[in-house]
């Protein structure tokens, strides 16, 4: 196994507006993470595209004016494994057609690292929009975004790929209001044995306990406790704790108690199902989440008050002495 050194924490410089990169022309840098930039550009047609770069921080450097990192010798094996693995996680992605999964149209080599190109989407984030607009959080509009953006997982599961990473702010809210899952950045093909496993990287809060011990169990129920994670924090507005917390001492709030009576029964079961901290107790498929969330809910009918009762015998009294 490779051993990840760390170098201190780095800013890698984006590539400049107007680069020309293969057949794209960068627009602009979109975002920025640990792992990859991201830029909008245009392709040859004219049509806006989103591009994904492998440049970790902390195995590459890449200064001002430079259109290649420098990785030092120590760290090169470790680049090139990750570079490998993003390659194929590109050719594996654009493999899924699904309108819930963000289209993967291209990938390439070039400056001593890979692209990946992306359809660009219009839109917002699920995060962002659950900061924006927090009366808008209702139970249809969660059942709705997680019950069709569960298609999409299901078909990335069907393709023994794993999500890892999945979060309100992977979750894209196309201006349709369709979801669409985004940055398959720690996606691995780990379903399959004689795929070599790296690291995933995850986001704490909302990675399950399988992330950050025994590593070998991550599963379709890994990417379940993220979405029930992900479930919670639509309600709370904040990040779940970590998991790797709640192992030592669970002080997450269950959501059947938090929420009791603003949520249906049902859908908070459901979220606490998938939270559960053994993951042999979650939704095993990403089918038995959307039955739990598709199934028709149930409403409890309160028993009647004493003055309801009396108001009831009246109104039969009377109907009897009136026959």
């Amino acid at each position: 196994m490779i051993a990840l050194t760390r170098m201190v924490q780095q800013a890698n410089h984006p590539l400049p507006a107007g680069f020309q990169l293969d057949e794209y022309s960068i627009e602009h840098q979109l975002s920025m993470g640990g792992f990859s930039i991201v830029y909008v550009a245009t392709d040859a047609q004219g049509r806006r595209v989103a591009i994904k770069e492998y440049l970790p921080n902390t195995l590459a450097l890449r200064s001002e004016g430079q259109t290649s990192p420098v990785i030092t010798e120590d760290h090169l094996p470790a680049f090139r494994y990750g570079m490998k693995c993003f390659f194929e996680e590109g050719r594996a992605l654009a493999a899924l057609s699904h309108p819930n999964v963000i289209r993967v149209l291209n990938f390439f080599r070039a400056n001593d690292t890979v692209y990946m190109v992306m359809e660009y989407e219009s839109g917002h984030t699920l995060q962002e929009l659950i900061q924006k607009n927090r009366a808008g959080i209702t139970e249809n509009f969660i059942r709705n975004v997680f019950t069709k953006m569960l298609n999409g997982l299901r078909e990335v599961h069907a393709h023994r790929l794993l999500h890892l990473d999945l979060k309100p702010s992977n979750i894209y809210m196309r201006n349709s209001h369709i979801p669409v899952l985004i940055d398959f950045g720690a996606a691995r093909q780990t379903l399959a044995s004689d795929t070599p496993m790296l690291k995933p990287m995850y986001t704490p809060g909302f990675a399950s306990p399988e992330h950050y011990c025994q590593r070998d169990l991550l599963g379709p129920w890994s990417d379940i406790y993220s979405v029930g994670a992900s479930m919670y924090a639509c309600i709370s507005g904040n990040t779940p704790q970590p998991a790797n917390n709640r192992l030592e001492k669970d002080r997450m709030i269950p959501a059947m108690v938090r929420w009791e009576g603003q949520y249906s029964d049902q859908l908070l079961e459901t979220i606490d199902w998938c939270l559960c901290l053994n993951h042999r107790y979650r939704p095993q498929s990403v089918f038995a989440l959307q039955k739990a969330l598709t199934e028709p809910v149930i409403t409890s009918v309160p028993p009647p008050s004493p003055q309801q009762k009396d108001s009831w015998l009246g109104q039969v009294v009377g109907k009897f002495k009136k026959t």
